[in-house]
């Protein structure tokens, strides 16, 4: 992402406003770019991450491990940042092309295909709750082993406690905690991962390309 001057001092308001807080400066920067993002103050207490999730993101990354997405907003939010990096192929759920069943919504049996073509891909589930059902399923039968899960739909359903299963697996993820969240919230963490872990990755990547 291309900063100019107005970022900048946007950037500054939310650091005062944030003030002193618990995450890792790597942590910290998703967090503010999703603040950045929705104007939303509340997300520094709503998002989360598992231990050494962002370690994994970059890694699978800068290996161009393939990007699984439920919705082409997704998609198009992220694909010119990689592009411009590391160059992973991204897939849409929404728009794979898959039988028809009755029991799934298109989306949830485009992530279910894809995921058993991809089973070690990066998801990103931004809007979908019938995706996020079936890839939380996958994980929990160890049919797949994602890189790394990041999960945003808005969550109106009571006692919905998909997200909390990720916590007592072994994936990496970083995920919304609450009843918030957008497509919108997905391509500003997954743009803050691409940047960070091109500083981090892209010398190295650029030399043997």
């Amino acid at each position: 992402m291309e900063w100019h001057l107005t970022d900048a001092q946007s950037l500054s308001i939310i650091d005062q406003e944030v003030g002193e807080h618990s995450f890792s400066p790597a942590e910290y920067e998703i967090v503010r770019r999703v603040i950045y993002e929705t104007a939303d103050f509340e997300y520094r207490h709503l998002i989360r991450f598992s231990e050494r999730a962002l370690q994994a993101g970059a890694a699978a990354l800068a290996a161009r491990s393939t990007i699984v997405v439920d919705v082409p907003m997704v998609q198009v939010g992220i694909v010119n940042n990689l592009q411009k990096t590391f160059a992973n192929p991204v897939y849409c759920s929404s728009e794979t092309l898959t039988r028809p069943r009755k029991d799934k919504t298109r989306t949830a049996w485009g992530i279910e295909t894809l995921a058993k073509r991809y089973p070690e891909a990066i998801f990103i589930i931004g809007q979908s709750q019938t995706s996020l059902s079936s890839l939380i399923d996958l994980i929990n039968t160890e049919e797949i082993r994602p890189a790394l899960v990041i999960i945003t739909p808005a969550n109106f359903i009571t006692g919905d406690t998909s997200r909390l299963h990720l916590q007592d697996s072994v994936i990496p993820y970083i995920y919304i905690n609450g009843r918030k969240g957008s497509s919108v919230v997905a391509v500003a963490i997954m743009n803050g991962l691409i940047d960070l872990s091109w500083q981090a990755y892209g010398q190295d990547i650029s030399s043997t390309s």
